[in-house]
């Protein structure tokens, strides 16, 4: 089958051609890459992608196709799909379509046949950066053009366009021990599924939500989840992280949530150069010891000392995680007020299991708190 031409133009003028893969037409965003060899499914549906156009630097993507029990929300959230070889054909028992119809079905607009080890070499030199990917204008130059039209990623408050525009409950499995309040900022199913599996029942709120509606849920901790853009945009879900600590209810946050107890204990955030995403780096939890293989979504993060004690509003704080690539921060511990975070995804959606137990350590925190 012979497929349409697509153009991908960075908006620095690095240019690719290739050939469309998913839906016809044009798209922006900020070009970033995941470098995991599966669980495409879990990175197109994870909401802190949203305004990304991701690159797979695994060569062949969709050799298993997509199926219904695999989503992390109700949608396709990336902004674009960059690959090199798709599979043309799927084979697995779960499957329910093709990688191909699903991008179509979705709109989502992707480009193939492109040399994405080159691309992704290159945004590792100069760093995430604004990308066009279109189908439908051959001219480079105009589609340059309208890239630099593009806001930037750093300053963008997206977590309001993510979020749930209601509350809704997952019910414990088995015996209700606990209730949790989770800030939607973005959050993936499997993270109320990870707790319910300890029999955590889990209230989703949307990100507007305040210590009052917490408090009247009656709620034994409070969960930040994962999320897109800037966390020094996200005042509202600080100055709630702040309330949270201040009344001591315990608190969890896992990536933008974590940035935002950072900020919510006074250290700042910065972007990084082109971020963690894939389900392959190496954290060592500084607690045990053991160094994990971990699932990351991030460009930016928490600009915290990562030896000794830092006393704050709320007492001492320490980084509990270093990600050993690039010694960033990738966890923060509370001496003296109950709340944790760490910046990569113990819910391993897609990604390794390592980290599960971090699921445990919050259980443990609220029984420890009651």
């Amino acid at each position: 089958m012979t497929r349409r031409e697509a153009l991908l133009v960075l908006e620095d003028g690095r240019t690719f051609r290739g050939e469309a893969f998913g839906a016809t037409g044009e798209t922006f965003g900020e070009a970033v890459f995941n470098t995991g060899m599966t669980g495409y499914q879990e990175t197109l549906t994870d909401p802190s992608y949203h305004r990304q156009v991701v690159v797979q630097t695994a060569p062949q993507i969709g050799n298993t196709g997509v199926n219904d029990e695999d989503d992390e929300s109700s949608r396709i959230w990336v902004a674009g799909y960059v690959v090199r070889d798709p599979s043309r054909s799927h084979s697995n028992w779960r499957a329910t379509g093709s990688l191909q119809d699903r991008l179509a079905a979705e709109g989502v607009v992707g480009i193939s046949g492109i040399d994405t080890r080159a691309l992704t070499r290159h945004l590792r030199e100069r760093g995430a950066m604004r990308v066009g990917v279109s189908s439908v204008d051959d001219d480079r130059d105009a589609l340059l053009q309208r890239v630099l039209e593009q806001p930037q990623m750093l300053g963008a408050d997206l977590s309001a366009e993510v979020t749930t525009p209601q509350r809704y409950t997952v019910q414990a499995e088995g015996e209700h021990r606990l209730t949790v309040a989770a800030i939607d900022l973005g959050i993936k199913r499997n993270v109320p599924r990870r707790l319910a599996a300890r029999g955590v029942t889990t209230h989703v709120l949307p990100a507007s939500a305040t210590i009052e509606d917490i408090r009247a849920l009656g709620a034994d901790a409070v969960f930040f989840s994962p999320g897109p853009g800037d966390p020094a945009t996200a005042d509202g879900p600080v100055a709630l992280a702040r309330a949270v600590m201040a009344a001591r209810i315990p608190l969890f946050g896992i990536c933008f949530g974590s940035q935002i107890l950072g900020r919510a204990l006074g250290f700042g955030t910065y972007k990084l150069g082109y971020g963690h995403r894939g389900i392959n780096q190496p954290v060592l939890d500084r607690t045990t010891g053991k160094v994990e293989v971990t699932s990351h979504n991030h460009g930016f993060a928490v600009d915290a000392p990562l030896e000794g004690r830092v006393a704050t509003e709320f007492g001492a704080v320490e980084v509990s995680h270093v990600c050993l690539n690039d010694n960033v921060v990738e966890g923060l511990r509370c001496l003296d007020v109950p709340a944790f975070t760490v910046q990569y995804h113990p819910e391993a959606a897609a990604g390794p299991h390592d980290a599960d137990y971090l699921f445990d350590r919050f259980a443990e925190l609220m029984q420890n708190n009651a």
